[in-house]
């Protein structure tokens, strides 16, 4: 993969000199604006899918109608695109360099939870197509700074490193090669609708992006071009591990070969958690080194209460002892998180790479 031409060398070129010149930011939670709109289960169904057992889509495929939709964020890139833009543009307006495609479960292995596995390579294209337009638009805006569109692969509902039986250790409900085809086709159809790089997301489970991983390489050696790979673990608890044992430096160390863009954490905690396992990254780590905690650890009621001014105080110290290149929000963030963290950020220089830090 490593001799492959860029597919879009402009784009490249355009975010490797954002990098070196400036921390970029990365945009906040999907989820959370979502939740804002309070759909009903008639508004994730949309017009397309209103009618159940009789409703058949464009391509002739029926949904069950005894299957709820609702919580099914991604089919809104079908059902209800004009609030995926709007979203889209309220982070970019805050001044997000890039945008996540709404595309964390449009995988066959976790659509088929909602039976519209066969919706993969649409969801995909869409989500691409549609964080695209926005990215455009701004940049028309602002042509002295271009914005990029991050095709999301996420972690799928299942796990391949760990039984969901605990009277069963060796059982698996998924395999490698399952989910590397599950991560071909999701990855193929975000390259098609314009996706400048692809991130590997949320990892819990190291085997899991190892499927993704090997499913990039071989699908850029079919396409004879590759994207820019970016890569995002998560640290399921204070302990300090994913989910599947490993630290941020183990994580590191078993991803590194693919030659990611970037390599960092997302989800799960809030930054003052975070940053240990950040700061360890940022020692090793010759890619760059991205963060999108979360806003504080969720109260009681399961949202999150940390302010942006409070969130961006945080942040700001990562930036101020040069830990990171690119930075964001998770769960419970919102447009007003990533301005007051763009805004906290921009007066430090980006962090500089372990290789390139060396030789100088």
């Amino acid at each position: 993969m490593k001799n492959l031409p860029w597919l879009h060398p402009d784009r490249v070129a355009l975010i490797q000199k954002g990098l070196a010149e400036r921390i970029m930011i990365l945009d906040g939670g999907m989820g959370t604006m979502l939740q804002g709109h309070q759909l009903d289960e008639s508004g994730y169904r949309g017009e397309r899918f209103a009618g159940g057992n009789d409703s058949t889509h464009e391509h002739g495929h029926d949904h069950p109608g005894e299957c709820d939709l609702k919580g099914n964020n991604d089919l809104l890139l079908l059902t209800q695109p004009d609030i995926i833009r709007g979203v889209h543009m309220a982070y970019l307006e805050a001044g997000a360099d890039f945008v996540e495609t709404n595309t964390f479960n449009a995988t066959r292995v976790s659509q088929a939870d909602y039976h519209l596995e066969h919706l993969v390579p649409e969801l995909n294209r869409e989500g691409a197509r549609i964080a695209r337009e926005a990215c455009d638009e701004m940049t028309r805006r602002t042509p002295d700074k271009p914005r990029f569109v991050i095709g999301v692969l996420g972690p799928t509902s299942r796990t391949a490193s760990i039984s969901p039986d605990v009277n069963d250790p060796g059982f698996r409900n998924v395999s490698f090669e399952e989910l590397t085809a599950n991560y071909v086709e999701a990855a193929r159809a975000l390259i098609e609708g314009g996706a400048d790089t692809i991130m590997v997301e949320t990892i819990f489970d190291t085997l899991n992006a190892k499927a993704a991983l090997f499913a990039l390489s071989e699908l850029f050696n079919e396409l004879g071009a590759r994207v820019p790979v970016m890569i995002s673990g998560t640290i399921t608890d204070r302990s300090g591990r994913t989910l599947s044992g490993q630290t941020a430096e183990a994580f590191f160390y078993s991803v590194e070969h693919i030659q990611p863009l970037s390599v960092g954490l997302n989800c799960a905690l809030g930054a003052d958690d975070l940053r240990p396992h950040v700061q360890m990254l940022a020692r090793i780590a010759g890619s760059a080194v991205s963060t999108h905690p979360n806003a504080g650890l969720p109260n009681a009621f399961g949202e999150y209460d940390e302010t942006p001014e409070s969130m961006a105080a945080t942040i700001r110290g990562f930036a101020a002892d040069g830990l990171i290149n690119i930075v964001g929000g998770c769960c419970g963030t919102t447009p007003a998180h990533i301005a007051a963290i763009a805004a906290a950020v921009a007066p430090y220089p980006p962090r500089v790479p372990k290789d390139t830090a060396q030789a100088a």
